[in-house]
């Protein structure tokens, strides 16, 4: 089978590149054909035989001439109609997967792939993976930036809310683009062409059968994570946080939290904008971005970590990771968290921003090592799907 994965980064950028380019791996050791279409980009890492992409959009950066097309290029894209048309009549896919395309390729490559059928009679499906809620809320995260709640006013497609709550990036301007974008493509109808939206959590596929249009098409896939030996680590003294440092992942209140807790010592492993707050708590050691071993190792050996974000996550890596280390998750009780832990088997939830409970959910854990070891032990019994598992099941969307 032949497999294009459209995204429109093709370089490492976060988790949706880290998704296609496992999923490639592991479709291609399948004995399948996998390509890819996006931007272009110095960083640039996977591709396709007609070597073509569109150009590269820098929201922040670039030169002031090419911005002044960004306004007209993120609602409709000529270029990323034609370029992914070469890429269709080079490599003649049998399926089309969507991840992040968005702003910067638009569902102008919907489109176009529905016409390439169309002109070729070939029946190659179309299937979509959210990653995030762009296909209901213009601003992708179902969150107010301003006030920092979490905002659910456009998923009735009213999408001038965007608008009146500047949603992108505080700015007028781009929220009424995203309004617009939204508006646009919804009265379109370009999503009845997908045949399969792949969500993440049942929370996502929620959100995203509030439209009747995307209501006959999703279907629930949780995340894959890595195989790995199950082995007993020796736990340490520490309650670990791995992630970005930001508000949005809930890092404000959960220093509060530990601010109350002088007693408890805290691991911090990521970066982001907050680092000087978590640098400034006496009881927190900040070990910087891990990854590979140094990452592992640090998670084994917590003895549970928390993952307190405050906006809607669909399926956390963090999550999935600690429990598969056998290390349980003190999680907040909202988005997708709630399906990846047994509360009170593998870990347990807290009252989303709330560092109150939060507070005492971890003092209370902290003193219980007998049931910290329960958790533990728990673990190696969860089922995640490995990244096989997982194509085995999307080759029946794909099919």
């Amino acid at each position: 089978m032949k497999i294009l994965l459209v995204n429109k980064f093709l370089y490492p950028h976060g988790g949706a590149e880290t998704y296609i380019f496992r999923l490639g791996e592991q479709l291609c050791a399948m004995g399948h054909e996998v390509q890819y279409f996006g931007m272009d980009h110095e960083k640039r890492c996977v591709g396709n035989s007609a070597d073509s992409y569109t150009s590269n959009m820098d929201f922040h950066g670039g030169s002031k001439l090419k911005k002044l097309t960004y306004p007209f290029r993120i609602i409709y894209s000529v270029e990323a109609r034609k370029k992914i048309r070469l890429v269709l009549d080079d490599f003649q896919p049998d399926v089309v997967h969507l991840n992040n395309f968005n702003y910067q390729l638009t569902p102008s490559v919907i489109l176009e792939t529905v016409k390439w059928r169309e002109d070729t009679g070939n029946s190659c499906r179309i299937v979509a993976t959210a990653h995030d809620f762009s296909l209901v809320c213009p601003n992708h995260m179902l969150n107010d930036p301003i006030t920092h709640e979490n905002c659910e006013k456009c998923l009735n497609g009213d999408y001038i809310n965007c608008f009146k709550g500047r949603c992108i990036h505080g700015s007028y301007a781009r929220s009424l683009l995203g309004s617009a974008e939204s508006y646009f493509w919804k009265r379109n109808g370009v999503y009845r062409n997908i045949d399969k939206i792949i969500c993440c959590s049942g929370f996502t596929k929620e959100k995203m059968d509030s439209d009747p249009v995307l209501r006959e098409r999703t279907v629930v896939l949780h995340n894959f994570i890595e195989r790995t030996e199950w082995k007993s680590a020796e736990k340490k003294d520490y309650v670990l946080y791995f992630g970005r440092y930001s508000h949005e992942k809930g890092i404000e209140t959960l220093l509060e939290a530990c601010r109350s807790l002088p007693e408890i010592p805290f691991v911090f492993a990521g970066a982001g904008p907050m680092e000087k707050e978590v640098n400034s708590a006496a009881n927190v050691r900040n070990l910087g971005f891990l990854t590979g071993k140094d990452l592992e190792m640090v998670v084994r050996e917590a003895q549970f970590s928390v993952c307190p974000s405050e906006v809607y996550e669909n399926c956390p890596f963090s999550v999935l990771e600690s429990q598969t280390y056998g290390t349980p998750v003190l999680g907040a009780d909202h988005g997708g968290i709630p399906e990846l832990i047994r509360n009170g088997e593998t870990g347990e939830l807290f009252e989303a921003r709330n560092a109150e409970d939060l507070t005492v959910k971890i003092r209370n854990l902290w003193n219980n090592k007998a049931l910290l070891q329960k958790y533990s032990s728990n673990c190696r019994y969860l089922s995640f799907d490995t990244v096989e598992t997982y194509c085995e099941k999307l080759m029946e969307y794909y099919r």
